[in-house]
């Protein structure tokens, strides 16, 4: 196609046009990805214009998804919903580094979007492109995040917006997200897989727009965290990119990302991405370990909700990401979570279980000598702190012999100066 973007199946490699509204392949069923011819600039010219567009933007106005625009959806200003997102940072603490034994471990702190997570990188691009194909409503499945980020895109888009999620199996705070910003809301007696098979019938169905990560255009925003992270390392690519993987979106879009990047010369070599799952939830690792063979869907357990996925819709085009980038897969324990989210939260960062997925998962790989000393590596927090307030709770209870090591319990006192006094002995100097 002579057109600026199109879409192409993964699986037949049929062509369709932007504007055509299909979640699949209506040749043959496969996945979509959206494709972009070459942009007129390579290499320095594309990186000064990327860099020109963000020196142009006003701080705290600009969107660091539609800065890159023209390799995301071309799209005209009035035609795009945006809260803004991205311009997230960058951040390090010497703490992180000492836990994980990795020396200028970097944090790509996602849960500073305007919804709380990374998801509404790619609904602003999905959002977007069903205003302006005339959807009359959208829907997800969801296990909280995405949920919650479609309900605040479509209610700035005005388009009525029906959300799927699993009976009692979602975080307190996504679930008051997606009431407060108005989704019609369906507690399904499920888990996340059968409620996306439900939202993907319901969709076909009713004529709804489905921005689940198997729509295409969600991955083309969510792809914008490999470029933003890229342009703050002033485009020198790190060694390794670390992040949590359930239903495999980021994976997938940040593989493309990559391959991208190096084909129109913005860095001049391939990092190594690295997938991380919770263990009771890791049907992608176990692939990885059979060479890929194939999925074997399970029943995911995981205190890390955001993860908690046991077939994930994305897992071919993952499986692509992994292996152009040489690239790694492995799961961690629910209590190796756990024990990096203490790390990330004392250090004054804070996030979601599901995030410290990536640094539990950074230190396994500098553990068995994947990660080498010296080499620069970037995890990827997926979400806010707040998302799981639950989680907080145990963690932080006041039974002692239960509590895991550096949990920080409320203290109960007497009303009084001296009970003050007697609680703060030996903490002030």
């Amino acid at each position: 196609m002579t057109a600026p973007a199109w879409q192409r199946c993964l699986q037949c490699a049929a062509q369709l046009e932007l504007a055509r509204v299909a979640l699949r392949c209506p040749a043959c069923g496969g996945l979509l990805s959206v494709e972009h011819a070459d942009p007129p600039e390579r290499g320095a010219a594309l990186r000064s214009r990327f860099d020109a567009a963000f020196r142009r933007e006003r701080p705290g106005v600009g969107s660091g998804v539609w800065r890159y625009g023209s390799i995301v959806l071309p799209a005209a200003p009035a035609e795009i919903v945006s809260h803004p997102e991205g311009n997230t940072p960058l951040l390090h603490r010497d703490r992180i580094d000492e836990w994980a034994g990795i020396t200028g471990l970097l944090l790509k702190h996602e849960g500073q979007n305007p919804t709380g997570s990374f998801k509404d990188r790619g609904m602003t691009v999905a959002v977007t492109q069903a205003r302006r194909t005339s959807a009359t409503a959208v829907a997800c499945a969801s296990t909280g995040n995405t949920a919650a980020s479609l309900a605040a895109y479509a209610a700035h888009a005005g388009l009525p917006a029906v959300v799927l999620v699993p009976d009692g199996q979602i975080a307190a705070g996504k679930l008051a997200q997606m009431l407060a910003y108005g989704a019609i809301t369906l507690l399904a007696d499920t888990d996340f897989d059968g409620c996306l098979a439900l939202a993907e019938a319901a969709g076909s169905r009713l004529g709804i727009q489905l921005l689940n990560s198997i729509n295409p255009f969600r991955l083309e925003g969510q792809k914008t965290i490999i470029f933003e992270l890229l342009q703050q390392l002033d485009w020198r690519a790190p060694d390794w990119i670390v992040v949590p993987a359930g239903n495999l979106g980021n994976t997938a879009a940040f593989g493309k990302a990559l391959a991208e990047a190096v084909r129109w010369g913005l860095i001049d070599r391939m990092p190594r991405l690295a997938a991380v799952q919770a263990a009771g939830a890791a049907p992608f690792a176990a692939a990885f370990a059979r060479g890929f063979d194939r999925l074997e869907p399970v029943t995911a357990t995981t205190r890390a909700s955001a993860i908690r996925i046991g077939a994930p819709a994305s897992y071919l085009r993952a499986v692509e990401s992994i292996r152009q980038t040489d690239g790694h897969v492995l799961a961690v324990g629910d209590d190796d979570i756990l024990a990096a989210k203490i790390v990330i939260d004392r250090s004054g960062i804070g996030c979601e279980p599901a995030s410290a997925a990536a640094v539990a998962g950074a230190r396994e790989l500098r553990r068995i000598g994947a990660i080498l000393p010296g080499q620069q590596v970037v995890a990827v927090l997926t979400g806010h702190i707040l998302k799981d307030p639950a989680v907080l709770g145990e963690i932080h209870r006041s039974n002692d012999s239960i509590a895991p090591a550096g949990a920080n319990p409320p203290r109960r006192i007497a009303a009084t100066l001296d009970a003050v006094a007697h609680a703060l002995r030996g903490i002030l100097r």
